[in-house]
């Protein structure tokens, strides 16, 4: 909502407070007047604005208008209507606008402006004041300007335009405000000694600053305390005077040098001209050699422009306030030096830069377009003395390759050789027996190939498409120039199983036919038997062993009649019995059994009408003959001879006289021979076909194509031919003619076959050369080294191509410089000491011309290693630090001592054992002189022990990793190593490095203590063992004998796997041992029959002895016999045939007695019609075999019985059984296998049937029964080899690692073994020691003989060495030992061993040097996440001598860098108590444990020990001013037994929900300080849980009104009530009273207020129940 637009004026008037009568009677006696005014008469009514519209209009730009809303409204926020407003003062609900279009959005935006300071949040809330105490920083508001301005110019527009683009951005952000940060000092420093040892003086302790005040905090306090001192008073006169130094003037040259120049130059010329009368040619000579080899140390470097100058200083004598006094004052003493020779400075001057050079980058790369390029300048002139350093002489800068048309950067891919053969025998387990023999293993395996890099423009495909350019291969390149995913080094492969030809059993022996029916001359013919391949192999039907097998017979036919049936027995002549004939029903088959026209079996005799017997009534009745049995052999020998029978048996016998009689027991059986041809079976058998040659009446055609195959032609270039052996042979003897066998069933000699083509081998070129690196020894030779390059072979040859070059690797010697590469600085000799000039010096008491201090010069150059001269540019980059070119000298006067050189120590005869000397002796007239004599001044000798070289080793440091030996790794060149292939076990080394140490425990080479630097012990890497399982058991019987059913074969396991070896498959959830598989079988519903034999004689129970006839029992025996084409062959157990289907074992029923009708045995039953109704019936029919006689009736000839489902009527139906596991060939071990499934038919009962069953039917089957499928190989993990060996970790110290890696190139699949955890491996570095130059602490400042002045202070620097640890100790060495370190301190290479200091004199005050950077502090608030940067600071103190120059005194000083890696640090307070004192010892103290000054909160601790007592250390609790502990804001005192603060506990937490909050949220508020006025509370701004019942224009708001107006309501119904509640009270009392007389009872009212009534009359119950309330 828009801002209001309130009346003029418009202050609420006062507030005025009443009673609630004068509410009540305002609210009763005016409640109906119109308030349309305040009190002071403003209006409570004002304009109220709705938000601006969108702007509208028909063009873009201004021009647009926009409307709003106008409505007036009361000051309690309700709407009124317009005429209670000020219409004048009405605003416009209508203004012009910008119409903003999409092309507008170039042409504005925002502009933002900085953010200003961040303002506390309490400072903007109610001018409340900031927190008083502060906790990592206070959380403040920083705003900034933003404005919507066109671009072109800047101008402001309006902020709408850029609005609709996009929001406006954010006027104001959360910041933090640091808290102040005190300055932090340290303790004091002991009490100096007193600076005067008489009279008065001062003793003064000083402390440095630790952390500087930051973002307001105090400033730190004096890092000084003075305190006077008398150590007694003087004997004498106090020394007043003092010898001040001052300070060097600049170096200056002498005025009248170059005069004095030219004066010695013209004497020099004189006197040469007066000895150059010297006329031998030797001493010329001489002169000359001497000459040239002055100019050669004396050479003069263009670079150094070196002249000596004088400086001089001024020596003056101080009172000791500070004023200047003659110096006759001072004591006489010695003068110091007042003049001295210097080097003039120079500032170095170099040349202008040169061009830049060309780009680095010549070519286009999208990856990293930009390259360098670099310019140089030359140093014209090094600086001298103190002149400006050279500044940098390089510069880099990046840049683009120039112009337009810029050629593609070399760019660089990863190519790969031809994947190698396909291998199983790499994922074979531990276990498996046929790693001993690889023939034949087939199925999953892997292949590998080699991965090398090449530059991506040299196209191998088209190279491979080409033999003839081998130019054109692609070179292999450094592999660290490809930066892509490298590609797969290996991947599964699969080399097809063969499949095995399986045959069918044989078949029965067919019939006698002739080799060809169509010509059928002789009388030889062949009985022929024949198998069905069931699974066709791989490679063709030629390993299928023969199909066919030949046996020679006689008579042979091609076409026969073939019996059906024999027509019923009819008596001969007409007669009812006796004997007859039956009539043959016959058909004409061929030789395989199938029905031909009748026509084609003329030839054949016709089969004979059987001669039988119809029994008469009285006759002995026989059953029919059984057919005959199986021949019991399929050929016949002369000792073994084929045989079958047939049976009958007596169904009636006869009656006595009258009938024929019943045979014999031997005329029921009939027996015959049968096969009677000899046991002589041929068969063709072929040989393997050979290999496949070219076909000689088809190669020209072949050579003439001449064309390459297609890609997918798997290399098939030619037609060729295969032939194969075929021989005749008979079974158990060998070969035989040919003639023997059959010709139509001749296997084929030939057939014509693909030729691959020839492949040659392709290698890539040689690669480049390696670089050859040059190193040089520490002779400076340069060490010989090797340089190799490679081929690699991308193809290998097959099929007769050309084979591979032998040599894949060359290797060659690099060529060594003649020079070492190197530079290194010459020094020359040092020049003449040079002294002041005497016209200089010679005023100075004591100079002498010819003698004192002076300076010396000598020249530097620069040289190669071989000593060739070289440009000083090369030494500048790679030499060491450039040696000094000056030198302080020393000219000896007549008065002085001169002694030569030490000499060198003398050799020690063994270490630890007596002193080695050196000496030196005087020179010239020292000789002579008494105080050179004196020893004490002037040693000629010192002796010192010999030194002791005792060296100690010992083991520092773990173990490293066990490794094993370089040797023991299989060889190999190819980039991948399948693990199993590289030794990864067995007994390596693991190492612990050795130290060496000398007597004084520092650190020393290792080959000092004779080490090479490890201990070495043998260790063990276990082998991995892979899960070792049983081989299979045999397939288990199929679990059906009729249908299909399942087979199972089993592996147990006999060991587990360990360290890392191969898995053991999933195991089965029951056996946790055993592994199962099992797949379906199918078994042959007729393999298994039951064979009844021949019933045996009746046996009548109830016998007739004249009739034989009656009840009778007849049995057989039933066997369960193998099922052949045969017929049944062998009895098994009966349990293999279906006992459903047994027939009886024994019958009971009548035998017929003479007379009787005799029938046969019933026939089966018919198949009873579908469906399987009562409705439809079978039957079964048997007839009569002897009729009866008169008046005999023969029983029913047929038997009927209604179809029952599942009794003697069926369904039936398919029924698939699930898929098998995956089966592989028995030679894989893995990849493409078969799963099958078998189809069953199933009996409406479920049983399983015969499938003929279902077939019958021809009921529908869609399934498919084989599938392909695929078993996961074991794929072991493979790992790169081990890379080299890193560099050290660490060039020194104990701690030093190398380490080596290796990579994971195939993750482990399947049941593979997995990768080892080991990735990395470590074994220690020789321990080195660490040497570094170190400085030594600075020297006390010294002013040469005088008390103070201008002086110097001196430091060394020193070769030291420490193990490399941080919390080592350092030892000083020998500078040898740091020889070959660049002349650096802590990477500063400049170095400064002396600086000017100045040694304050008596009286004087004065700034001490500053103290040492302080440690790294983080200002920060520990735990809280909050970081202000890290700082450290450096001060310096104020130090005075006399107690009357305090106030001369210089202001103390401190200042403060940036840096990094600061420590957070915390400051508490701490006390303790103190001896001999009440008041516990109380100090500020770092989380360090470093006491300080500053840094507590200041409000917790007592000012001093008499602010509190004891003091307030508890937790929240400060002291007050009343000198008493108490607790912070939010915290409760809580008081011990004797009054004093036992702690402080929180005050609890209310919970109160506002009114305001609409999604009912509960706040947390912590009660207040009461002692706080509400409008005080810090932090708590304007929140208040009370109604205000004035508006802000001072009146009452309506809903007091309303509030009053109902309480007033409420008194008047109350009053109602009470007044008609008494008056019901007063009417029930009368009505009792007048019935009073008429009740036997009484009514009373009881209680403490008469509400309950006693009543005691029935009358009474219904009043008392209506009033009781």
């Amino acid at each position: 909502m828009g801002q209001g637009w309130r009346g003029a004026g418009g202050t609420p008037g006062k507030r005025t407070g009443g009673s609630w009568y004068l509410l009540v009677t305002l609210l009763l006696c005016g409640f109906w007047k119109a308030h349309s005014q305040t009190d002071d008469g403003k209006s409570v009514y004002f304009w109220e604005t709705g938000p601006w519209g969108r702007c509208m209009g028909s063009d873009c730009g201004p021009g647009g208008s926009q409307s709003r809303a106008v409505w007036c409204a009361h000051v309690d926020g309700w709407t009124t209507l317009h005429t209670n407003c000020d219409q004048a003062q009405r605003p416009s609900n209508q203004r012009n606008c910008f119409r903003v279009c999409d092309w507008h959005k170039d042409l504005y935006d925002w502009q933002l402006g900085a953010w200003n300071e961040c303002v506390p949040v309490s400072a903007r809330t109610f001018g409340a004041a900031r927190q008083f105490m502060c906790s990592g920083g206070e959380e403040g508001i920083q705003t900034r300007e933003v404005g919507c301005t066109l671009k072109a110019d800047g101008s402001p527009a309006e902020d709408a335009i850029c609005e609709y683009f996009e929001p406006k951005p954010r006027l104001e952000q959360a910041c933090l405000i640091p808290c102040p940060q005190d300055c932090v000092v340290t303790e004091y420093s002991p009490w100096t000694s007193c600076s005067k040892t008489c009279g008065t003086g001062l003793r003064n302790r000083v402390r440095s600053v630790l952390v500087p005040p930051l973002f307001g905090g105090a400033g730190c306090p004096n890092l000084t305390e003075f305190q006077s001192c008398k150590p007694g008073a003087c004997v004498g006169p106090e020394g007043l005077y003092s010898l001040r130094v001052g300070p060097w003037t600049p170096c200056v040259l002498p005025q009248t040098r170059t005069a004095r120049q030219a004066k010695r130059r013209k004497g020099k010329g004189q006197g040469l001209r007066e000895r150059g009368g010297v006329k031998d040619p030797e001493t010329r000579e001489l002169i000359q050699k001497k000459r040239s080899r002055n100019r050669l140390n004396r050479q003069e470097s263009p670079f150094w422009d070196i002249q000596v100058g004088y400086q001089t200083r001024e020596v003056a004598c101080i009172h000791r306030n500070g004023s200047r006094v003659g110096r006759n004052l001072c004591i006489p003493r010695e003068l110091p030096l007042t003049i001295q020779s210097c080097v003039l400075p120079k500032d170095c001057q170099v040349t202008e830069w040169t061009d830049w050079s060309s780009c680095s980058k010549a070519c286009a790369d999208p990856e990293s377009p930009r390259g360098t390029r670099t310019r140089r300048r030359q140093v014209l002139q090094f600086s001298v003395g103190e002149g400006v350093e050279c500044p940098v002489l390089e510069e880099t800068e990046s840049c683009e390759p120039p112009g337009g048309s810029v050629p593609p950067c070399a760019s660089y891919t990863w190519r790969t050789t031809e994947w190698s053969d396909c291998r199983v025998d790499v994922l074979l387990s531990q276990q498996d027996r046929r790693r001993t023999n690889m023939t034949g293993l087939c199925g999953g395996g892997l292949q590998t190939r080699e991965v090398y890099c090449v530059q991506a423009n040299a196209e191998l495909l088209k190279y491979l498409n080409n033999l003839k350019e081998k130019d054109k291969a692609s070179r292999p390149m450094e592999n660290q120039l490809c930066t892509g995913p490298i590609p797969n080094r290996s991947q599964l492969c699969q080399i097809p199983c063969p499949i095995d030809c399986e045959v069918s059993p044989w078949g029965a022996w067919g019939p006698c036919i002739f080799e060809n029916c169509n010509d059928q001359t002789g009388k030889k013919g062949f009985k022929l038997r024949k198998r069905q391949i069931t699974n066709e192999p791989t490679g063709g039907l030629g390993s299928c062993p023969h199909l066919v097998e030949a046996m020679p017979c006689d008579e042979p036919s091609c076409y026969k009649w073939q019996l059906v049936s024999l027509d019923r027995c009819i008596p001969d002549d007409g007669k009812q019995c006796g004997p007859g004939t039956q009539l043959p029903q016959v058909q004409c088959i061929n030789s395989n059994g199938e029905l031909v026209d009748r026509s084609l079996c003329s030839s054949s005799a016709v089969l004979e009408p059987v001669s039988c017997e119809v029994p008469c009534a009285r006759d002995c009745v026989l059953s029919d003959w059984t057919p005959w049995s199986t021949c019991s052999q399929t050929c016949s020998s002369k000792t073994v001879e084929g045989k079958q029978m047939r049976t009958r048996s007596i169904l009636a016998y006869n009656a006595g006289e009258g009938g024929s009689l019943c045979p014999n027991s031997s005329a029921l059986q009939e027996v015959r021979n049968c096969n009677e041809h000899a046991c002589i079976v041929y068969h063709w058998q072929t040989g393997p076909w050979g290999p496949c040659t070219e076909d000689p009446s088809t190669a020209p055609l072949n050579t003439s194509a001449g064309t390459r195959p297609a890609a997918d032609a798997q290399g098939l270039c030619s037609m060729g031919v295969q032939t194969r052996k075929v021989m005749c042979v008979r079974v158990n003897v060998g070969q035989v003619p040919p003639k023997k066998c059959p010709e139509g069933p001749r296997p084929s000699t030939m057939r014509p076959c693909q030729l691959p083509c020839k492949k040659d081998c392709i290698v890539t070129p040689f690669s480049n050369w390696t670089e050859c690196s040059v190193s040089c020894d520490s002779g400076g030779e340069a060490v010989k080294r090797k340089q190799s390059r490679r081929r690699l072979v991308i193809q290998t040859p097959s099929n007769g191509g050309q084979d591979c070059p032998l040599v894949l690797e060359e290797e060659r010697d690099c060529e060594v410089p003649k020079v070492c590469p190197g530079f290194r600085w010459k020094t020359h000799k040092w020049r003449k000491c040079q002294l002041v000039p005497w016209v200089l010096r010679k005023e100075t008491p004591g100079a002498q011309e010819t003698c004192g201090p002076g300076l010396q010069t000598r020249a530097v150059s620069c040289r190669q290693l071989d000593g060739t001269q070289a440009d000083i540019s090369e030494c500048l980059k790679s030499a060491k630090a450039m040696p000094a070119i000056t030198q302080r000298c020393q000219l000896p006067c007549q008065d002085d001592c001169q002694l030569t050189n030490w000499s060198k120590f003398s050799s020690c005869t063994a270490d630890c054992v007596g002193v080695r000397t050196r000496k030196r002796a005087l020179i010239g007239r020292s000789k002579k002189k008494d105080k050179c004599k004196n020893t004490q001044m002037y040693p000629l000798s010192e002796t010192q022990y010999c030194p002791c070289d005792k060296y100690n080793a010992q083991p520092v440091g773990k173990w490293s990793d066990c490794i094993l030996p370089e040797g023991g790794r299989a060889d190999g060149t190819a980039a991948m190593k399948v693990q199993g292939d590289v030794k990864e076990c067995g007994q390596g080394y693991r190492y612990q490095a050795m130290v060496c140490y000398d007597q004084d425990s520092r650190l020393v080479e290792t080959s000092r203590c004779n080490s090479h630097g490890y201990i070495e012990e043998a260790c063990i890497i276990p082998c991995p063992s892979d899960c070792k399982l049983s081989e299979w058991s045999n397939w288990s019987r199929c679990s059906k004998s009729c249908g299909s059913g399942v087979k199972v074969r089993s592996k147990w396991l006999r060991e587990k796997p360990y360290n890392g070896g191969r898995p053991c498959p999933k195991l089965d959830h029951i056996n946790q041992a055993q592994v199962y598989e099992v797949v379906p079988c199918q078994s042959d519903c007729s393999q298994y029959v039951w064979v009844a034999e021949p019933w045996s004689v009746w046996k009548v129970s109830n016998v007739d002895l004249k009739e034989n006839c009656g009840e009778g029992v007849q049995t057989r025996k039933v066997r369960c016999m193998l099922n052949t084409v045969d017929g049944p062959s062998e009895a098994v157990e009966d349990y293999l045939c279906d006992p459903e289907e047994m027939p009886l074992g024994a019958r009971e029923s009548r035998l017929p007695c003479p007379e009787d009708c005799v029938l046969n045995d019933w026939g089966t039953w018919s198949r009873c019609s579908m469906p399987c109704t009562r409705n439809n019936s079978h039957v079964r029919t048997a007839y009569a075999l002897r009729y009866p006689g008169v008046g005999r009736q023969c029983p029913e000839l047929s038997d009927r019985e209604p179809c029952s489902l599942n009794l003697n009527c069926f369904n039936y139906f398919y029924n698939i059984t699930d898929w098998s596991t995956c089966q592989l060939s028995p030679n894989a071990v893995c990849g493409s296998g078969i799963k099958t499934r078998m189809l069953d038919c199933v009996r409406s009962d479920g049983k399983s049937v015969d499938i003929k069953f279902c077939e019958e039917l021809s009921l529908e089957k869609n399934w498919q029964m084989n599938v392909s499928c695929t078993v996961e190989c074991p794929v072991n993990c493979q790992l790169s080899e081990w890379s080299v060996w890193s560099e050290c970790s660490q060039t020194c110290g104990l701690d030093g690692k190398m380490q080596r890696q290796r990579s994971v190139v195939q993750a482990s699949q399947g049941d593979g073994r997995p990768c080892p955890a080991q990735m990395e491996q470590w074994k220690p570095c020789p321990v080195r020691p660490c040497y570094r130059w170190q400085y030594s602490p600075w020297s006390e400042c010294r002013v040469e003989s005088v008390v103070c002045g201008h002086g110097t202070r001196y430091r060394n620097l020193s070769c030291f060495v420490s193990d490399g640890s941080g919390d080592g100790e350092s030892s000083m060495v020998d500078e040898e030992l740091c020889s070959s370190l660049e002349l650096a301190v802590n990477g500063d290479k400049k170095i400064i061993l002396k600086e000017a200091c100045t040694l304050p004199c008596p009286g004087e005050c004065y700034l001490m040097e500053w103290s040492d950077w302080s440690s790294c502090v983080n200002i920060c608030v520990k735990g809280a996440g909050v970081d202000f940067g890290s700082v450290q600071v450096r001060s310096r103190a104020v130090l005075a001598q006399e107690p009357e120059n305090l106030q001369l005194c210089p202001d103390q000083a401190w200042e403060s860098q940036p840096c990094t890696g600061g420590e957070c640090f915390e400051y508490k307070w701490f006390s303790s108590s103190r001896p001999n004192s009440s008041r516990p010892a109380v100090w500020c103290q770092r989380s360090d444990g470093l006491k300080v000054t500053g840094g507590c909160p200041a409000m917790n601790p007592p000012v001093d020990n008499s602010s509190c007592d004891p003091p307030c250390l508890m937790t929240k609790s400060f002291c007050s001013e009343a000198g008493m502990c108490m607790c912070e804001e939010g915290f409760t005192e809580v008081l011990s037994p004797a009054g004093q603060l036992d702690q402080c506990a929180p005050i609890p937490v209310l919970e109160i929900p506002t009114a305001g909050d609409k999604k009912g949220d509960v706040k947390t508020s912590r009660a207040i300080n009461p002692t706080l006025p509400t409008t005080i509370q810090p932090g708590r701004t304007g929140r208040t849980w009370y109604l205000q019942p004035y508006g802000p224009d001072g009146k009452l708001k309506m809903w007091v009104y309303g509030v009053a107006a109902g309480a007033f309501v409420l008194l008047i119904f109350i009053v109602s009530m009470i007044y008609l509640a008494c008056s019901a009270c007063v009417k029930v009392h009368r009505s009792l009273k007048a019935q009073e007389s008429d009740a036997n009872g009484t009514a009373v009212w009881m209680g403490q207020n008469s509400h309950e009534m006693v009543y005691t009359c029935p009358q009474c119950q219904e009043l008392a129940q209506s009033n009781s309330s």
